[in-house]
């Protein structure tokens, strides 16, 4: 403002002094900034943590904040921060290039946008009203950063279809990259062979002596007896199983060697098979859970047969327990000398490998 004062000197003249004031007021300018909501609450997880892990489905899950609106999502996944507000580097090895979007809840319709990158995904639709609701988004080929340590990723929401604009909804999150495990372990070549009178089941420390006593021979009578084995193996090729050794003696007197017949009574026979046999009742036909088969000579119930180093069973690939129960069948004649009759039989597993 200004002010006017007059001062009389002793000459009588007068002089006019004008003092003038001014005061100016500066009103400070503040830029205009437009504050997204936040989303509250929310989530991101994965079906694979570890590092370098191929083909990871990563879920994100939220509650949409303002109702208004909605063409697009951006998921964006940085190394550095989770703060909307910050540069975002993309964390090393992560890529999102091939990402797949699955299932979609609450607010749908959406596809993945063209100019989506490795590590900023962006979901698009034509825009259109959204509630205030839940909604989750599986985001599924994904390959895992190649480094260990926290994950940061940022979700916002817009009303334009490409992720452009102002956003509507923002919210950042962080989960952790472990890293990669290696377990290794090795399973050694194996093969499991037992032999007793009898097993119980497939289990080999039940296997009771590998002897047996045929009592006395009649021509009347066929005598038999029985043995079990039990084998398994991983290897590649399975196994195969031989008896060797001779028929019954007792000094120079032999019992005949059968090559596939039935029992008769009354005649020289020593034979074995690997079946159920009902002339005479005796034997069991193979069991367990592995499936190696009996070889075809010695397979047919009622039939036996004896020739040393033949082969009665085999696998052709690894297999799990087996048990064969071997029968003995033994016939004499009437005339047939008389002794103390036995036979020693060998029988050797080898795996196949």
């Amino acid at each position: 403002m200004g002010r006017l004062v007059t001062k009389h000197t002793s000459s009588k003249s007068v002089a006019f002094i004008i003092v003038a004031s001014f005061f100016i007021s500066l009103v400070p300018l503040h830029p205009v900034r437009v504050h997204a909501d936040e989303l509250t609450p929310r989530s991101l997880t994965n079906t694979n943590s570890f590092t370098d892990a191929d083909d990871v489905t990563y879920r994100a899950e939220f509650t949409i904040a303002t109702a208004g609106p909605l063409g697009s999502i951006s998921v964006m996944f940085c190394s550095n921060t989770p703060l909307v507000d910050q540069p975002c580097d993309p964390p090393v090895g992560f890529d999102a290039s091939n990402v797949l979007l699955g299932t979609q809840l609450g607010e749908v319709g959406f596809s993945l946008y063209s100019g989506s990158t490795s590590n900023v995904i962006i979901l698009t639709r034509p825009p259109q009203p959204a509630s205030a609701t839940n909604v989750t988004y599986d985001l599924t080929k994904i390959h895992n950063p190649s480094v260990s340590g926290p994950l940061f990723a940022r979700i916002l929401t817009y009303a334009s279809s490409d992720g452009t604009g102002q956003p509507i909804d923002t919210g950042g999150m962080a989960l952790y990259i472990h890293p990669s495990v290696d377990i290794t372990a090795e399973v050694p070549p194996y093969l499991t062979f037992c032999l007793g009178e009898n097993i119980s089941g497939v289990d080999c420390s039940t296997a009771t002596e590998p002897f047996s006593d045929m009592g006395n021979f009649s021509p009347n009578l066929t005598s038999a007896a029985q043995h079990q084995v039990v084998i398994a193996t991983n290897a590649p090729d399975g196994y195969s199983m031989w008896a060797t050794g001779t028929s019954m003696t007792s000094g120079g007197n032999v019992l005949v060697p059968m090559t596939g017949g039935t029992s008769v009574k009354g005649t020289s026979q020593f034979g074995i098979n690997l079946r159920a046999n009902t002339i005479p009742v005796i034997g069991q036909n193979s069991a367990g859970p592995g499936v190696a088969a009996v070889t075809p000579n010695y397979a047919q119930p009622n039939h036996f047969r004896f020739n040393s180093g033949d082969m009665l069973a085999t696998a052709p690939v690894p297999d799990d327990y087996r048990k064969y129960t071997i029968s003995y069948v033994v016939n004499i004649p009437a005339g047939q000398p008389g002794g103390v009759y036995s036979a020693t039989l060998t029988y050797v597993c080898l795996a196949n490998f």
